[in-house]
């Protein structure tokens, strides 16, 4: 076994620091729509390319970018993407039309893909043996809490300062984290081979294509352009999968997903997330506008998430001396899925708190189970590719999340109105109370709240589904045991 690097929880520091950068931009502009709509004149459309402009170019770019840093130096791709995120967060601060915020977010979506697989593959070159678990759980765990922090600090910032400012906050942490991985952090690569520039263009079109079709079926249906993504995505990453199984030299080794400990937890994953989505998807608007709660404190009302998945990562690292990754994962979905069953019955904050901890607890026990089981499974010259394949997953989890539980989500809420609501109302709770008030009808104000939260527990329901589906799915196909570690990489410097 190679002798530990010195600087590795240094690097752990910056690793995590980096993450958490990423972790709370794609979330920090979730609280800051209104602002945009009346300061930009944004219309809906606009609103809607401006979130998931960022997500489709992350989701598409992902494979493309873990495999060049794993050619090309895994710190050199950290740097090169944070500087990218930096430069674009600048231009969106000062954006003057959606269009060129749109832009800016695609760009800032580029950056993130870079930056965010070397996170996890750089952990695991510096980091072996009993350390591992301990720096994994550590990131899993600041991976929980961006989620949590995004909203928290958008709030901040919003009840402080203009819109422009939750990415105005990016740039002195990107220019951070560039300085403190360029002193501490080192460079590794995989052994030299040649790039795929085939695969690489065949996985950005059909991933691209996917998810563009996936976030946008809820917003327009089954129109010609999303029916028609379906087949491109379907084509190309058929011929992607054909490409990778013939060429010598594969950006993606798709042997790994025979291994049955990478498959299952990639499985657990894509459940798990899109679990998750529905969490987030309801929890901003029944803060804001069945509780009445202002940015801030919506941001704050989510804090028993995060500090519970903190503990019980913490947790998770002691228990994993004794009990296997099947084991933990197991348990911590089960206990999500306990966490959704009591979001069903929420009726105030009292409950919602309750299953926030709750799920605190879920996550913080099978979120780094789930993740060791993935990466352990991948060899240490795939270091890189294997993390963007952790994070596309990820991110495809959100995405159908987004998607099939966003039209529940809309389906539900309009069919639980009283007969009779205006049809305006049936568009978003939002719309139904900008309605109530324009016609001075608390009634109707009254009854889309209550809709709402018919809506949300329908939601919650199929959050108990898919949490209770990874749990079996982690206890039939992930192995009490995993196989040893692969020898470390030479770090280069």
């Amino acid at each position: 076994m190679s002798t530990p690097h010195p600087r590795r929880w240094w690097v752990l520091g910056v690793l995590c620091l980096t993450l958490l950068v990423l972790s709370v931009d794609a979330m920090i502009l979730n609280l800051a729509i209104p602002p945009l709509m009346r300061d930009l004149g944004a219309t809906p459309a606009d609103i809607q390319w401006i979130l998931d402009a960022y997500v489709l170019v992350f989701a598409g770019s992902l494979i493309t970018a873990g495999g060049m840093s794993d050619r090309y130096g895994r710190r050199r791709m950290l740097v090169v993407g944070l500087a990218v995120l930096g430069a674009a967060s600048l231009f969106a601060a000062f954006a003057g039309a959606p269009w060129l915020l749109i832009a800016c977010r695609a760009l800032m979506g580029l950056g993130a893909a870079f930056a965010m697989p070397s996170t996890l593959s750089i952990l695991m070159t510096v980091f072996q043996g009993p350390e591992l678990r301990k720096a994994m759980s550590a990131w899993s765990m600041v991976a929980l809490v961006g989620v949590v922090a995004g909203p928290t600090a958008g709030g901040f910032l919003l009840a402080h300062f203009a819109w422009n400012s939750v990415f105005l906050i990016n740039v002195p942490l990107a220019v951070g984290a560039i300085v403190a991985a360029l002193l501490v952090v080192p460079e590794s690569r995989a052994p030299a081979r040649p790039a795929d520039p085939v695969g690489a263009v065949l996985s950005v079109i059909g991933l691209a294509s996917l998810v563009w079709a996936i976030i946008s079926l809820p917003h327009t249906g089954f129109s010609t352009p999303v029916v028609g993504a379906f087949p491109v995505a379907a084509i190309a990453l058929t011929a992607f999968v054909t490409w990778e199984v013939r060429t010598p030299h594969p950006m993606l080794p798709l042997s790994i997903f025979r291994n049955r400990q990478f498959s299952g937890a990639s499985l657990s994953v894509v459940l798990l997330m899109f679990a998750s989505g529905a969490l987030m998807l309801g929890l901003t608007q029944y803060l804001q506008l069945v509780l009445g709660y202002g940015p801030m404190l919506a941001g704050l009302a989510l804090l028993p998430y995060a500090l519970s998945a903190a503990l019980c990562n913490t947790l998770g690292v002691t228990l994993g001396k004794r009990l296997s990754n099947r084991t933990l994962a197991v348990t911590g979905l089960a206990v999500i899925a306990v966490a959704f069953a009591i979001l069903v019955l929420v009726d105030g904050v009292f409950l919602l708190v309750t299953a926030l901890v709750v799920m605190g607890l879920g996550a913080g026990l099978a979120t780094p189970a789930v993740y060791a089981t993935l990466m352990s499974a991948i060899p240490q010259e795939h270091a890189g590719v294997g993390s963007a394949v952790n994070d596309t997953i990820q991110q495809s989890g959100l995405a159908l999340s987004v998607a099939g539980l966003g039209s529940l989500l809309t389906a539900g809420y309009s069919a639980a109105l009283p007969v009779g609501a205006p049809a305006a109302a049936h568009a978003s709770l939002a719309e139904a109370l900008k309605l109530a008030a324009e016609t001075h009808s608390p009634a109707l104000a009254q009854s889309a709240r209550e809709a709402f939260v018919t809506a949300m527990s329908l939601v919650s329901i199929a959050g108990v589904i898919c949490s209770i589906a990874g749990a079996v799915l982690a206890f039939l196909v992930l192995r009490t045991k995993t196989a040893p570690v692969v020898e470390k990489e030479k770090v280069l410097a």
